[in-house]
C-alpha cells in the first residue's frame, strides 16, 4: 500500500508477521506473531465495515 510518501510492506518471517511503515526517512518494523496477526485482522475489518456503515448514514 502506499500514500504519498507512506508506504506500508507485509512479510512473512518465519513465525511473525513482519509490518513495515515507511514515510519519508523514517521507518518502523512491528513483528505479530500469527495470533496477533489474525486479532489485527479480525479489528481491522470489524472497524472498516463500522466505518463504511456510518457513511451511509445520513445525520440531519
Amino acid at each position: 500500500m502506499e500514500r504519498e510518501n507512506r508506504k506500508i510492506n507485509v512479510d512473512i518471517e518465519r513465525k511473525w508477521v513482519r509490518i513495515t511503515i515507511s514515510h519519508g526517512k523514517d521507518e518502523e518494523i512491528i513483528k505479530l506473531s500469527l495470533n496477533e496477526a489474525t486479532h489485527l485482522k479480525e479489528q481491522l475489518n470489524s472497524t472498516i465495515e463500522d466505518y463504511l456503515q456510518r457513511q451511509n448514514i445520513r445525520i440531519d
